[in-house]
């Protein structure tokens, strides 16, 4: 018993000392978690879903009378993503010793774009901030539907073109050998369908590294060629008068021109910083040239109407309909009225080629594997003919 008892305050003295060690280790790792956090959150992309979300739930709570601060704590504390949750922080801070919402929002280019500062600070500047953060609100989301519905509308293509890809890879290099090892036992010619898949399938098969490395340094220097200026002005242009996609993704630049230009326009920023706006959100080379040529103009007392009536990017009825706001000094309006245009032909277009895709689609897939399958096949319908060199 006497040796019970000793032993037993030891072990209750280690198990006292153990705790501690382990806490230490959790804060320690908690601690290292945050730092980490807190680093990315500098340079944090945040999606324009949860900007959008973001933005009208602060122009709800700006509505409904509570000051700047407390909305950004509120929000912060019901946000759910950590990085953004420190953003909202280091704003709400930065407010709160005494700078203004569009310049703490500056120092997280990443998270908010352009258009949400210069939207902030045309709000500041003319004492309607929570309507403003409404227009922006609205603006983020049709952009954000929107794209949402040209991805679901390219998933199914994509996906189904990759399984087709997929599908004839293993033919080509499991399935087919197979038939041919069966096919030189009768030593008799081929038809020519049935020996190009063959030697595809050789080819294939002691080549397909190279094949994987070429398609691999095509997809590289691809995208590296695209990131230069001239490099995004050929994509920009293949994209616009690609086929079946091409005359959707005009729409959409067209759409997104004029509803970022009116957003602009009717909050009251100037006509020179909405341009330069205008631009940077395009990221499409034509609307970033054309919004150059515009502020040139506009600057030495010219109108938007006259240089978009020279540039072939712009369609007529387009041309028109600003021109008749600027005569009638509605042209945000206007630009409102273009863009819910295109808004509805792209939807229209994106139901369109929906139930276009699907049975393009199916004959394209028949094609490929069918054809695959009658040129594998063929020998054996000839088995006659094919036999016949035996004798």
């Amino acid at each position: 018993m006497a040796l019970i008892s000793s032993a037993s305050p030891a072990s209750a003295g280690a198990g006292k000392g153990a705790a501690p060690k382990k806490g230490g280790v959790q804060a320690a790792q908690a601690l290292a978690k945050q730092k980490a956090i807190e680093k990315k959150s500098k340079s944090y992309k945040l999606p324009l879903g949860e900007l959008a979300i973001f933005t009208q739930q602060i122009a709800s709570l700006l509505s409904a009378g509570l000051p700047l601060v407390q909305c950004l704590e509120a929000l912060q504390d019901q946000t759910e993503d950590p990085y953004f949750r420190v953003v909202i922080r280091d704003v709400r801070l930065d407010i709160s010793q005494g700078n203004s919402f569009s310049a703490a929002v500056k120092k997280f280019p990443n998270s908010f774009n352009n258009l949400f500062i210069s939207m902030v600070e045309a709000g500041e500047a003319s004492g309607g901030l929570a309507e403003i953060l409404q227009k922006v609100a609205g603006y983020f989301e049709s952009t954000v539907k929107l794209t949402k519905k040209v991805k679901s509308a390219m998933t199914y293509p994509v996906a189904v073109i990759g399984l087709a890809v997929a599908l004839v890879n293993v033919l080509l290099i499991f399935v087919i050998p197979v038939f041919a090892s069966m096919f030189a036992d009768f030593g008799a010619k081929l038809p020519a369908p049935t020996q190009f898949l063959i030697d595809l399938s050789n080819f294939m098969k002691a080549w397909w590294w190279a094949v994987g490395g070429g398609c691999y340094g095509v997809f590289f220097f691809g995208s590296r060629f695209v990131k230069t200026p001239k490099g995004r002005k050929v994509k920009d242009q293949f994209l616009v008068k690609a086929p079946i996609f091409g005359n959707l993704i005009h729409k959409i630049c067209l759409s997104r021109f004029c509803r970022t230009y009116a957003t602009l326009i009717r909050s009251g920023v100037p006509i020179l910083r909405t341009l330069e706006i205008v631009s940077s959100a395009s990221n499409t080379v034509q609307i970033e040239e054309a919004c150059e040529e515009i502020a040139k103009h506009v600057s030495q007392g010219g109108q938007v109407s006259e240089i978009l009536a020279a540039n072939p990017f712009f369609p007529p009825m387009m041309k028109h309909m600003v021109k008749a706001g600027e005569s009638t000094g509605n042209v945000d309006g206007m630009m409102n009225k273009i863009a819910d245009f295109y808004d509805t032909e792209c939807e229209a277009t994106i139901a369109a080629l929906t139930s276009l895709i699907e049975p393009m689609l199916i004959v394209f897939l028949g094609v490929v594997v069918g054809g695959i399958v009658m040129a594998m096949f063929l020998p054996i319908f000839q088995l006659g003919a094919v036999a016949g060199g035996l004798n």
